[in-house]
C-alpha cells in the first residue's frame, strides 16, 4: 500500500520557526558579542594572533571529538528517545549515565591531552614553545565535556529555551573575561582566554539541566554497563565524524599555515568565523530542535521527508539573504568584525558564503542518516567528505594561495549535496518538494551571479548589483514566510501589510 505524503501543516512551519528564533536570538545576541570580542581580538593581537587562537581552536575541537567519544550526537538521540515513551524511570537511567560517563570522559580526555602537549605542539608548529599553551587546553577541554554531556541532556528533552540562555550566559561571560586577558597578556593569553570561554558554560548547562532527574537513579552495575554500551554504541559513529570534521579542518589550517605563514592562517580563520556566522545560528537551530524531532519519527519514512522538507524550507528563507547580504558586503563585514589588516581575506570569505548556502540545503538531509541508525553509510560519508576537503584545499592552496581554501570548501559542498541526494534518496525515497526547488533555483543562481559580478565588475558596481539581489531575495523570503504561518502567529503590522497588498 501506497503511503502518501500528508500536507505539511502550519503548526510545524511555526514549531520550526519558534525554535529558530529562540537559538537565533541567542545566536544574534552572541553575534553582537562576537562583534566586540573579534574587533578586541584583531586590534590587540592582529592577524597573527587570530590565526594562533584558531590553531589552538582546532587542537580543542580535535581533543574534544577524540575524548568525547560522540557523548553530544548519542547523548541527544538517548534521551530524546527515553523522552519518547514518557518514561520517568528511563529518562531518569538515560540521564543518570549520561552526567556520570559525561564526567569521566572530561577527566580522562583532559589528562591524555596535558600528558601529550609536546608532540601535538611540535607537529602543529614544529617547535615546542607553544606546549604550555597546550597542555593549558587541557582544562578548556574537561569544561567542555562536562557542559556537552549537559547540554545533550537539555537537547534531548527539546529544552530550545534554556539553550537560548545558555549560549546567551556562556558568551557573554567568555566576552567579558576574554578581552582584559587578551589586553593585559597579549598572545600569552590566548590559551586562557579559551579555558575561561569553555568554563563559562558549565554553570548555566548544570542550573538548567538539574531539573531534569534531580536526583541520581540507583541501578544495577548491569543496567549500567547495558545504558552505557549504547551510548557509546552510537557514540563511536559520532566519535569518528567529528574527528573526521575537526581533523579536516585542522589539517586545511595546517596546510593554510606551511603555505602562507600565520599571517595566512589569521586570514583564513577570520574568513571561516564570518562565513559560518549567520549560517550558524540557522544551523545550530537544526540540530537543537529537528534533530529530536526527526529521530521520533525515523520508522516513518514519509514523516521523515515531510519533516526534512519542511525544515529545508525554513533554513534556506532564514539563511538566503543573509549570506548573500554577506557576500555582497564582505569587505565592510571584514572591517566591522576585524579590521583593514583582514582585507585579504575577503575573497576567501565570498568563496565560504557559496558553499555555505550549498551546506544550508544538504544538511537537513545528512541528519536522515544519522537518524536512521546507518552507521557504516553515515561512517563512509564523513571519510569521504574529509578526504575530498583536504585534498582539494591541498590542490588549491598549493596552486591558488589562501584563497584556494575557500574553494575547497565550495567544492566540497557541490560534491557532498550530489552524495547525500542520492543516499537518502534510496533511504527513504527523498524528494525536494516543489517549494524547495524554487526556493534554490531562486537563491543558488543569485550567488552565483552576485560572486561572479565581483569578479568581473568594478566594486560599486558589483556592490550594487548585489544589494539589489539582497532586497528582492529579501522580499522573497519575507513574504514566504509569511505564507507559511497561521495569520494568529504574525505580528499585527506584517497581518497589515499582507492585507493591504492582497
Amino acid at each position: 500500500m501506497t503511503i502518501r505524503m500528508p500536507p505539511p501543516t502550519s503548526q510545524t512551519y511555526t514549531q520550526i520557526l519558534k525554535s529558530t528564533v529562540l537559538m537565533g536570538g541567542s545566536s544574534l545576541v552572541n553575534v553582537a558579542l562576537s562583534i566586540v570580542r573579534n574587533k578586541a581580538m584583531a586590534v590587540l593581537l592582529g592577524p597573527e594572533g587570530v590565526g594562533l587562537m584558531g590553531l589552538y581552536g582546532s587542537i580543542l575541537d580535535i581533543a574534544q571529538a577524540v575524548a568525547g567519544m560522540g557523548l553530544g550526537g548519542s547523548g541527544v538521540r538517548q534521551v530524546a528517545e527515553a523522552a519518547g515513551t514518557d518514561d520517568a524511570e528511563r529518562i531518569a537511567r538515560s540521564a543518570t549515565v549520561l552526567r556520570r560517563i559525561a564526567v569521566v570522559l572530561a577527566l580522562l580526555g583532559g589528562l591524555l591531552l596535558a600528558a601529550l602537549a609536546l608532540p601535538i605542539s611540535n607537529f602543529t608548529f614544529g617547535d615546542y614553545q607553544h606546549a604550555g599553551g597546550v597542555a593549558l587546553l587541557s582544562l578548556a577541554l574537561f569544561f567542555r565535556l562536562v557542559s556537552a554531556g549537559q547540554t545533550a541532556l537539555i537537547q534531548g528533552m527539546r529544552g530550545i529555551a534554556d539553550l537560548a540562555r545558555i549560549n546567551i550566559f556562556a558568551g557573554l561571560f567568555g566576552t567579558l573575561v576574554s578581552i582584559p586577558l587578551i589586553y593585559l597578556f597579549g598572545m600569552d593569553a590566548i590559551a586562557p582566554s579559551l579555558v575561561v570561554i569553555a568554563a563559562g558554560a558549565i554553570l548555566p548547562t548544570w542550573w538548567y539541566s538539574r531539573r531534569i532527574s534531580p536526583r541520581p537513579l540507583r541501578m544495577s552495575a548491569r543496567q549500567f554497563w547495558q545504558e552505557v554500551s549504547a551510548l557509546l554504541r552510537l557514540g563511536f559513529v559520532f566519535m569518528a565524524s567529528g574527528l573526521l570534521t575537526f581533523g579536516a579542518a585542522y589539517a586545511i589550517r595546517i596546510i593554510v599555515l606551511k603555505d602562507g605563514g600565520v599571517l595566512a592562517a589569521g586570514l583564513y580563520q577570520a574568513a571561516w568565523g564570518l562565513g559560518g556566522l549567520y549560517a550558524g545560528f540557522i544551523l545550530q537551530a537544526m540540530g537543537t530542535d529537528f534533530f529530536p524531532r526527526l529521530t521520533a519519527a525515523s520508522d516513518n519514512n514519509v514523516e521523515c521527508n515531510r519533516l526534512v522538507n519542511e525544515q529545508t524550507e525554513v533554513s534556506i528563507l532564514l539563511a538566503g539573504p543573509g549570506l548573500l547580504a554577506t557576500l555582497t558586503l564582505a569587505p565592510l563585514v571584514m572591517n566591522l568584525f576585524y579590521s583593514a589588516e583582514f582585507h585579504g581575506a575577503v575573497d576567501l570569505l565570498r568563496w565560504i558564503c557559496l558553499g555555505m548556502m550549498l551546506r544550508i540545503l544538504a544538511w537537513p538531509m545528512g541528519f536522515i542518516v544519522v537518524a536512521k541508525r546507518t552507521q557504516a553509510i553515515f561512517f563512509w560519508t564523513e571519510v569521504a567528505a574529509a578526504v575530498v576537503h583536504v585534498s582539494l584545499a591541498w590542490l588549491f592552496v598549493t596552486l591558488l594561495g589562501t584563497q584556494g581554501a575557500g574553494m575547497a570548501f565550495f567544492g566540497l559542498y557541490v560534491w557532498h549535496s550530489i552524495l547525500i541526494y542520492v543516499i537518502v534518496r534510496r533511504l527513504t525515497g527523498f524528494r525536494w518538494s516543489a517549494a524547495n526547488r524554487r526556493h534554490a533555483l531562486l537563491f543558488l543562481p543569485a550567488s552565483g551571479m552576485v560572486f561572479l559580478m565581483f569578479s568581473i565588475l568594478p566594486l560599486w558596481p558589483a556592490t550594487a548589483i548585489g544589494s539589489l539581489a539582497v532586497a528582492i531575495c529579501g522580499l522573497y523570503s519575507l513574504r514566504m514566510l509569511v505564507d507559511l504561518l497561521p495569520p494568529e502567529a504574525l505580528p499585527v503590522i506584517i497581518r497589515g501589510w499582507i492585507t493591504k497588498s492582497a
